[in-house]
């Protein structure tokens, strides 16, 4: 168990594939004169004493050591970022000889990602005692809360998700849709994590879950199991590229 009077040590991994089946090659793609990871480890150094690429790719390997950035080479069998960060820190702690006690996990598709969001994921282990932590932002247009590659979140009374779904919940019986925001304030999940390290190696080790597979969202796996995953609301909005034709939007 951790201790409040205890000085966390925070190391930031982004994990990185070559293959997408939506963008191969996306960490590789330039963005304003540098490659999109190299976008991203910048702007998580701003919040961020430590911070790495995992990878399981050479070309990716090779193109970090390039701008000078961190970077471990890691399994290509990994079904998930977290299964990733779970293997990446074990071998930057060996490398390193000394251990970090939370890990902030990076989306390596969003470029602009924000140091105040960083931070804002850090607070959270502020408080104990806190195994998972994630953002969430409130919805803002329905073009967001019925597109179900926009994740939604069920926040209760004490700042937990207890459930993530790619549909709206609650479900306003009787009224219409359109309705519906004026209702309840829904949040939109930012992909973003926080993991103590024990916990981070606990969640990994988990047979994948009848939500999970419904959904195709990890998170209720850790739900499913009992886990408490705290969630702060962020008011910044998170841009990830997922195809060629979102880098458009960054020029």
């Amino acid at each position: 168990m951790l201790s409040m009077s205890v000085h966390l040590r925070f190391i930031g991994i982004i994990p990185a594939r070559y293959d997408s089946s939506r963008f191969p090659g996306k960490p590789l793609a330039e963005i304003r004169g540098k490659i999109m990871i190299r976008h991203v480890y910048e702007q998580a150094l701003k919040a961020l004493d430590t911070v790495y690429v995992a990878t399981d790719d050479e070309r990716i390997l090779k193109a970090v050591k390039k701008f000078g950035g961190q970077v471990v080479l890691t399994s290509p069998d990994h079904r998930s970022g977290t299964d990733r960060c779970a293997e990446a820190v074990g071998i930057i702690e060996r490398a390193q000889g000394q251990e970090f006690d939370v890990i902030i996990n990076i989306q390596g598709d969003e470029p602009f990602i924000r140091s105040e969001q960083l931070d804002l994921i850090k607070s959270c282990f502020d408080r104990l005692p806190v195994q998972i932590a994630t953002l969430v932002k409130p919805v803002e247009k329905a073009s967001d809360l019925f597109n179900p590659d926009r994740p939604k979140v069920v926040v209760n009374q004490h700042g937990e998700a207890i459930y993530f779904s790619r549909f709206p919940i609650p479900f306003f019986r009787g009224k219409a849709q359109s309705e519906w925001m004026d209702l309840h304030r829904y949040y939109m999940h930012i992909g973003l994590y926080g993991y103590r390290k024990d916990i981070l190696l606990e969640i990994t080790k988990l047979e994948q879950s009848i939500l999970e597979r419904a959904e195709s969202l990890e998170q209720l796996r850790w739900i499913e199991n009992g886990y408490a995953i705290t969630v702060q609301v962020t008011e910044y909005e998170s841009f990830g590229v997922d195809t060629p034709e979102d880098l458009k939007k960054f020029f």
